[in-house]
């Protein structure tokens, strides 16, 4: 029996999951189990075509009902929008009247998204174009993580603390896909999504340095 018993100890310390696990856990890296697919995540969001869906599921509008734009966070070049953004405040963790921008927490599973977006159509419909996650750069740390969450192969964004808009630092990836991005599936804008029929867009937020007499495109 202790013969057997010392097999599969071995046999578990030889499995490739367990080595990797090994590194991970040595090197303090972002490690995570292997990432779904496109497929998968495309699968298990699409549910949320249907906004009404998405209520039921918890998620609610970003509470400063912005069409998101480069310029809405003093990013003065033309990179295409975000759109509007519905939030589950439990996997950002943050409170009912705070943005994405404001997460405090590590949540990283595209299975079931901390962020949908959506493109305003003429008829004031939304169409779900993306899927996103946000985390704290600041939790991600406190955790023991020396390098960025990933999705797959693939790094989170990362923004610094930014003064102009109180935003703190944060990691964030945008996954487009249920909308063809000519900047890439994981971009953060897309030049062929629009605002237009926004009815509200948020003023852009000028930075301390701005130049004067830029304004809102």
């Amino acid at each position: 029996m202790s013969g057997m018993i010392r097999h599969n100890a071995l046999a578990r310390m030889r499995d490739p999951k367990t080595i990797a696990m090994a590194v991970c856990l040595t090197a303090l890296h972002a490690c995570t189990p292997d990432a779904p697919t496109l497929d998968e995540v495309r699968a298990a969001t699409e549910r949320y075509r249907n906004v009404e869906v998405a209520l039921a599921d918890g998620y609610v509008r970003d509470p400063l009902d912005v069409c998101e734009t480069p310029y809405s966070l003093g990013i003065f070049e033309n990179l295409g929008v975000m759109g509007v953004h519905y939030l589950r405040l439990d996997l950002l963790g943050i409170d009912e009247d705070a943005t994405r921008l404001d997460a405090t927490g590590t949540h990283t599973d595209f299975l079931q998204p901390a962020v949908l977006v959506y493109e305003p159509q003429p008829d004031s419909s939304l169409v779900l174009v993306a899927i996103s996650n946000t985390v704290s750069a600041a939790a991600w740390e406190a955790a023991g993580h020396r390098r960025p969450p990933t999705f797959g192969d693939v790094p989170f964004a990362f923004a610094p603390d930014n003064p102009g808009t109180g935003f703190p630092a944060h990691y964030d990836l945008h996954v487009w896909l249920f909308m063809e991005n000519p900047s890439g599936m994981f971009a953060a804008y897309n030049p062929a999504a629009s605002c237009e029929h926004h009815a509200f867009s948020m003023p852009m937020i000028m930075p301390p340095d701005a130049p004067p007499g830029m304004v809102h495109h």
